[in-house]
């Protein structure tokens, strides 16, 4: 959107620039915030670095079924933030992403899952003829609703993507448009502007080289 995002976060401009200048890396980074913890051993004790995950989440989805990591479970995802009124960033993003989606559709391991920040609006039925509309009506590609508070607190808390209801703002809302990468593990492993061909082009690069770590 045009609204500048004053609380945008530092951690995840990192990431993104860290990312697309690592094209040759074979094994991405994990960001997020990051702890220590001792670690009782047979020859003494050890220290093992905790990594920030996403938590345990239960949303509605477009058929209005509970979703919650289960759906997930050893699965690597990309996830975003949305509203289907939005006409700004939003159709790129998921014109974006529907053709990461058509990559690798085909792929078991590999799943979409975007929330509506429209918590007035974007009741489960608006979700499926947007789903409908955009031909992604797979179980590959979630689209979930959420009371405010919880898909807010997940989405700066946990995902690091800042948004915000907006009055000033014509369309109500604003919100960046990241697509992030999510591993197995629940462990944030890229940040990508989902507006930005050259980013999008290399989160696609990025899932296989995410997929061959858990080969590994």
């Amino acid at each position: 959107m045009n609204n500048p995002l004053h609380f945008f976060s530092a951690l995840l401009l990192g990431t993104v620039l860290l990312t697309a200048s690592c094209k040759e890396e074979r094994k991405l980074p994990i960001y997020g915030v990051r702890d220590t913890k001792e670690v009782a051993k047979a020859d003494g004790f050890t220290v093992d670095t905790i990594y920030q995950t996403i938590p345990d989440f239960k949303f509605l989805n477009q058929d209005s079924v509970m979703i919650t990591n289960d759906q997930f479970k050893d699965k690597i995802y990309v996830a975003d933030f949305f509203f289907t009124s939005c006409t700004s960033i939003c159709p790129i993003m998921h014109k974006n992403m529907k053709t990461l989606f058509q990559d690798f559709k085909s792929n078991p391991d590999v799943m979409f899952l975007s929330h509506t920040i429209d918590f007035k609006y974007d009741k489960p039925s608006v979700l499926k003829k947007y789903a409908q509309k955009l031909d992604v009506y797979d179980p590959k590609w979630q689209f979930v609703y959420g009371p405010k508070d919880s898909i807010y607190t997940i989405a700066e808390k946990s995902y690091l993507v800042a948004v915000q209801v907006d009055s000033n703002d014509r369309e109500g809302y604003v919100h960046q448009g990241f697509l992030v990468l999510i591993d197995k593990d629940r462990r944030i492993r890229g940040a990508y502007d989902g507006t930005n061909p050259e980013q999008v082009e290399q989160l696609r690069k990025d899932i296989p080289v995410l997929l061959d770590e858990y080969k590994k």
